[in-house]
C-alpha cells in the first residue's frame, strides 16, 4: 500500500507540473518539488517488494521491474532538480515530462494483472488509479505552490487559480469514477463496516475536494494566497483519508470505490 500510495503522488504530483503555467513559476518551485519526488521513489523503491501477487495474476511489471523504475524515477528527478537548480528551464521542463511518463507507467503497470488488464474491472482499476493520481497530485501541488508564494510574493496568483481548476476537474473525475466502481460494487456492499468506510471515503475523498475547490476559487477572487493554501491544505488531508479509505475497500471487494 505504501509504494502504491507514494506512486500515485508522484504521478500526481509531476502531471500537474505537466499543466500548470511554468513559465509564471520561479525555477526554485520546481527544484524542491523534484527532490520531493526523489524522495517518494526511494520509498517506493524500498516498499514496492511488500506487495507481491499469486503466479496466476502475476502484475504487467515484475516487482523487479517496478524497483528499477522507482530507481530511475528518482534519478531522473534528481537530474531535473540539478537542471532547475542551473536555471535549465527548457532542459528542465523536458525531466518534467520524464517523470510524469515513467511515472504514470510504472504507477498503472505495477499493480494491475496480466489477466484483469483486458476485462472491464481492469480498465476501471486503471481509471481509479489515473483519477486517485490525478485528484492526490492537484491537492499536494496545489498546497506547495501556495506555501510558494511566501518566498515569491509578487509571483503572479494565475498558476495557483490554474491548480485551483485542477483540483476541482479532478475531483469531478473522481467522482465518476468511483461512481462506476459504486455501480459494480452492487450488493457486495454489505454490513455496518463497508457502509461506515464508503460514507467516509465519499464525503472527505469526494464530496470534500468539490466543496473546497469552490472556496478556494471564491478566496482567490480576493488574491488572498495565504487562505486558499490554507483551504488547499485541508483538501491534501482529506483526499488523503479518502483516497487510504477506498483502498480498504478494494481490499475487501476487489473493486475501485
Amino acid at each position: 500500500m505504501i509504494a502504491q500510495f507514494t506512486l500515485r503522488l508522484i504521478c500526481g504530483i509531476s502531471l500537474m507540473w505537466a499543466v500548470m503555467p511554468r513559465n509564471q513559476v520561479t525555477s526554485g518551485f520546481f527544484r524542491i518539488q523534484m527532490l520531493l519526488v526523489m524522495a517518494l521513489s526511494v520509498l517506493s523503491a524500498l516498499a514496492i517488494h511488500q506487495f507481491e501477487q499469486p503466479v496466476e495474476s502475476s502484475t504487467v511489471l515484475s516487482s523487479t521491474n517496478s524497483f528499477v523504475g522507482c530507481v530511475v524515477l528518482a534519478a531522473a528527478s534528481f537530474l531535473g532538480s540539478v537542471f532547475w537548480t542551473l536555471e535549465r528551464r527548457q532542459a528542465g521542463t523536458v525531466q518534467v515530462f520524464c517523470v510524469a511518463a515513467l511515472s504514470t507507467i510504472v504507477l498503472l503497470l505495477s499493480f494491475v494483472s496480466l489477466a484483469e488488464i483486458q476485462s472491464v474491472e481492469g480498465i476501471l482499476f486503471v481509471l481509479s488509479e489515473f483519477s486517485a493520481a490525478s485528484l492526490l497530485g492537484a491537492a499536494m501541488t496545489g498546497m506547495l505552490l501556495g506555501h510558494w508564494y511566501l518566498t515569491s510574493p509578487t509571483m503572479s496568483t494565475a498558476p495557483l487559480n490554474r491548480m485551483t481548476v485542477l483540483f476541482g476537474v479532478t475531483a469531478l473525475l473522481r467522482l465518476f469514477v468511483a461512481g462506476g466502481g459504486l455501480l459494480m460494487a452492487g450488493d457486495q456492499l454489505s454490513g455496518q463496516t463497508h457502509l461506515m468506510w464508503l460514507s467516509l471515503r465519499w464525503t472527505a475523498g469526494i464530496v470534500g475536494p468539490l466543496v473546497l475547490s469552490v472556496m478556494i476559487w471564491r478566496i482567490l477572487k480576493f488574491k488572498n494566497t495565504q487562505s486558499a493554501t490554507g483551504v488547499f491544505f485541508a483538501g491534501v488531508i482529506l483526499t488523503f483519508i479518502g483516497e487510504l479509505t477506498a483502498d480498504l475497500l478494494f481490499r475487501d471487494l476487489h473493486i475501485p470505490l
